[in-house]
């Protein structure tokens, strides 16, 4: 009954979570958290989806600090504008030309205000005076001039909505794309803004066309929405992107998809001579930017080379254009989900190709009703089957769901181009799982602090971690593995620890033992134990590893690395360097909890533990910080190693292989060939070949002077006393 009722808790728990979800889904209460995610989602799956590279297809004109610095500040004189337009249309033969710029106020740069005025004044009777001004009027009106450079070419203006309501609108607006009419008695909630900033009515009478730039900002200041349509005034208004590619196809015909009025605005369809393009909507009238990547995707091309002529003349022809600006001080820079400061111009080029390719992401109104779907089932689902199964259980089921909203999710996303939200489902079934799993707590806590006590003193926590989740798989008893052993030890330590004070030593001893500790664990080692100065770790158990070799070479590459660092700090502290000599090897070991009823350690013992301790030893003889056995050398064949000899230690009978295992970059790398070359000599008895080559390595390669040196060395002795043919080219070393 006791389990019965536990059962019922959780199951009245994740109704609950359940119920939450799908009133956040049907809106009849938010979320932030999930808001936030669904935010944090979307951004990802548009930064991983996008298809990169460069659209040559819409290219930026960029007022860029370029253009700024070689033409004067922004805003240029009307005369200079229509100069840009005339450049663009006539000489690069660009399809379509819209403004991301608003041309509000008279330009009065010509000083023709002044001049007029002092003609109605102290000069009205001047008939010369007013004879000159009536000439030099119409090069004097720059807005006029740029109205008659805009009359018959293909050019959009753009200018703005404001939610403002003080303050008087400015500007005329272009005619409404579509009446108000078209969209009576839908349901869609269009976005409404009360006042505007619009272009001189001549401007605007003479251009093809005109466009609002606004972008939706949504709570977190990201902008990933245009709204197509604006309802202002009881009619409705294109965007920039819209009014920039109708006239690109030809006075495309805007219709408005609405199958059903309840549900709302679906989509708009741009229909011409050149095709049929839908663009899907949200229920603000909104689209979705496709964005194709960072910033820059579309070619910029600055606004002076066009104003002085210096670009390709097949650099625009046929091109959709926009003109607008990526300088900071012009404040048009925006964060969008591929960048925190993205050129509001660039978001109409992304909109524009978008459409073009059919690649706008859908969220249409009803969408809400398949995410309610979707965490119903998976309530359902996880609801009554996580309480029954055990954690493994639970965990693939969990796992599963996960998996398959995912797909779900992906699939929508790239076949249909809908944009499911992800976020309450996600959350939803990690939400529940979490509930199940926190029933069994205490249990697993309590295993995770028995193991961690077990182990926790040799091996880093996260291997505690993996360990925990499978606690009855590790166990202390003893077993033969194939492991691989480092031992590392200072060279010289006696003498340091006899000119240093107590303190200052374990201060030295503290830090040297931590930083070597830490690296050891960073690669997964466990850590045996610490023999005065020397260290001793192993890899390989008790979590299984089949790259334990390679771990214990690096991270020996890695301490040596850092000792170097340590003994720079040392000497400035006025603490003597350090050197250490690291041995490793690979082979067949015991490992387990071994020791007295006293005190026991979790070890490795063996034949393989000895000689890696012998080749520590050997480190000294030939001058390397780290010496590797034939067994750990045969397990990384993509290394670059240098052999340094072959070897019959105390207590084996067999020849052993020494190697040293190089870090990136080493210069002893260049010198390899060269190198196994002069072993080979050295193993024939050809004393007076390898005694030439040696002196010539030792000269080319400084890494090669100590080697060299001890082989010149041995040369000499086998001179006055051949080692006989029967040798097989091993040193035998007696002493451990």
């Amino acid at each position: 009954m006791k389990g019965i009722g536990a059962r019922g808790v959780r199951h009245l728990l994740g109704g609950l979570l359940v119920l939450a979800f799908l009133g956040h889904s049907f809106q009849f209460w938010r979320i932030p958290l999930l808001e936030v995610l669904e935010a944090y989602f979307y951004d990802v799956r548009v930064r991983l989806s996008a298809p990169g590279g460069v659209d040559g297809r819409v290219v930026i004109v960029d007022l860029d600090e370029q253009s700024l610095a070689a033409e004067g500040r922004w805003p240029w004189s009307r005369d200079k504008v229509a100069r840009l337009v005339q450049r663009l249309v006539d000489d690069y033969q660009a399809a379509v030309v819209g403004f991301d710029v608003v041309f509000a106020e008279p330009d009065e740069s010509s000083g023709i205000r002044t001049l007029e005025a002092l003609a109605r004044g102290s000069l009205r009777g001047n008939g010369g005076y007013q004879e000159t001004l009536r000439r030099l009027r119409p090069s004097l009106d720059y807005d006029r001039q740029l109205a008659q450079t805009l009359q018959g070419r293909p050019v959009v203006l753009g200018y703005y909505f404001s939610a403002r309501q003080a303050g008087p609108s400015v500007g005329q607006l272009p005619d409404p794309v579509l009446a108000g009419e078209r969209l009576a008695g839908v349901g869609s909630a269009f976005v409404s803004w009360p006042s505007y900033g619009a272009n001189l009515e001549m401007l605007q009478a003479a251009a093809a066309g005109a466009g609002h730039f606004n972008p939706l900002v949504d709570f977190d200041g990201i902008s990933r929405r245009v709204p197509l349509l604006v309802e202002h005034g009881g009619a409705y208004y294109e965007a920039l992107a819209l009014a920039v590619l109708r006239t690109y196809l030809g006075s495309a015909a805007l219709v408005p998809g609405v199958p059903d009025p309840v549900v709302g605005l679906e989509w708009l369809d741009l229909v011409s001579d050149r095709g049929r393009y839908r663009v899907p909507v949200d229920e603000r009238g909104a689209a979705l930017i496709p964005y194709r990547g960072p910033e820059r995707s579309f070619p910029y091309v600055p606004a002076s080379e066009v104003l002085q002529g210096r670009l390709d003349r097949e650099a625009l022809r046929g091109r959709i254009v926009l003109v607008g600006t990526s300088a900071p001080g012009l404040m048009d820079l925006r964060a969008t989900p591929v960048g925190s400061a993205y050129p509001g111009v660039e978001i109409h080029a992304n909109l524009i190709a978008g459409i073009l390719d059919s690649r706008v992401q859908a969220r249409p109104p009803y969408l809400f009703t398949a995410e309610a779907l979707v965490l119903l089932l998976l309530g359902l689902l996880l609801g009554v089957f996580l309480p029954r199964l055990s954690p493994l259980g639970a965990s693939l089921l969990a796992g599963t769901a996960l998996a398959a909203t995912w797909a779900l999710d992906y699939s929508l996303w790239h076949q249909a181009r809908l944009v499911l939200p992800l976020a309450a489902g996600t959350s939803l079934v990690l939400l529940l799982y979490g509930l199940n799993m926190a029933w069994g707590y205490f249990v697993e806590a309590r295993t995770k602090r028995q193991l961690a006590a077990r182990f926790g003193q040799y091996v880093p926590p996260e291997l505690v971690d993996e360990m925990a989740r499978n606690p009855g798989a590790y166990s202390m008893e003893g077993r033969n593995a194939e492991l691989t052993v480092l031992f590392a030890d200072l060279r010289d330590f006696t003498r340091i620890s006899e000119g240093m004070e107590p303190r200052a030593l374990t201060a030295l001893m503290n830090e040297y033992l931590g930083l070597m500790t830490g690296v050891i664990r960073r690669h997964r080692g466990t850590l045996d134990k610490y023999i005065g100065d020397a260290i001793m770790a192993f890899w390989g158990a008790p979590l299984d590893d089949p790259d334990h070799a390679r771990r214990a070479v690096q991270a020996a590459l890695e301490m040596q690395a850092a000792l170097e660092g340590l003994s720079a700090a040392f000497r400035g502290r006025g603490w003597p360097p350090l050197v250490m000599g690291a041995g490793i090897n690979t082979g067949l070991m015991t490992v387990g909890d071994m020791g007295s009823p006293v005190r026991k350690a979790y070890t490795v013992m063996g034949d393989a533990v000895n000689l890696a301790s012998r080749l520590e030893g050997l480190t000294k003889v030939y001058g390397v910080g780290i010496i590797v056995g034939e067994a750990t050398r045969a397990l990384l064949p993509e290394l670059p190693f240098r052999e340094l000899d072959r070897v019959r230690v105390k207590g084996r009978q067999q020849g052993a292989g020494l190697y040293e295992p190089l870090a990136p970059g080493s210069p002893a790398v260049d010198y390899l060939d060269q190198w196994q070359e002069i072993l080979v000599h050295y193993r024939q008895q050809a004393w007076d070949l390898a005694e030439t080559r040696l002196v010539a390595l030792q000269e080319a390669s400084p890494a090669y002077a100590g080697l060299a040196t001890l082989y010149l060395e041995r040369i000499a002795r086998w001179r006055q006393e051949p080692p006989g043919a029967g040798w097989d080219g091993c040193t035998t070393y007696q002493r451990k």
